[in-house]
């Protein structure tokens, strides 16, 4: 075949691979939109809703996520003040987090029929970055001087 024929970069299978990328931005907003809802609707303020967190169960320290679904609740009821207080880093990761949502839709629904998404959404320095964010904040919240972090 030539490279414009069916199996080429303008063929239809690459205009079908395309389609999908397309709506992959729009799945996952629509699969974190109806989780929010989901937590907005059903307290986890409320013992016997959600399982408690297993590190926290096994080891008595929080994690990184202790608080997330308490926060992501005063979030959706427009309470920010509570929601910081419950788990800073997910409150302040979300601007983030909605900033990389965001290149990857805008790159997902521009790019050409066939052509691939081109380029990472992050540079591996700033991955690397966060997730020592990550791990300093899982520490520094279990530590005395830390107790404002604590869920």
């Amino acid at each position: 075949m030539t490279a414009g024929g069916p199996a080429g970069p303008g063929g239809a299978a690459a205009r079908r691979t395309r389609g999908w990328a397309a709506l992959a931005p729009l799945g996952v907003a629509l699969a974190a939109g109806a989780g929010v809802a989901f937590v907005a609707a059903v307290d986890p303020n409320e013992p016997g809703h959600y399982p408690s967190c297993p590190f926290l169960a096994l080891t008595g320290f929080y994690c990184p996520g202790c608080g997330g679904l308490r926060a992501v609740h005063a979030l959706a009821h427009g309470d920010p003040v509570t929601a910081v207080g419950l788990n800073p880093l997910l409150v302040l990761g979300l601007p983030l987090a909605l900033l990389l949502w965001g290149r990857w839709a805008a790159r997902s629904w521009r790019s050409r029929k066939g052509e691939p998404v081109a380029g990472t959404l992050v540079r591996p320095v700033y991955a690397w970055a966060f997730l020592g964010l990550m791990i300093a904040f899982w520490i520094a919240r279990n530590l005395p001087f830390g107790e404002f972090m604590a869920p």
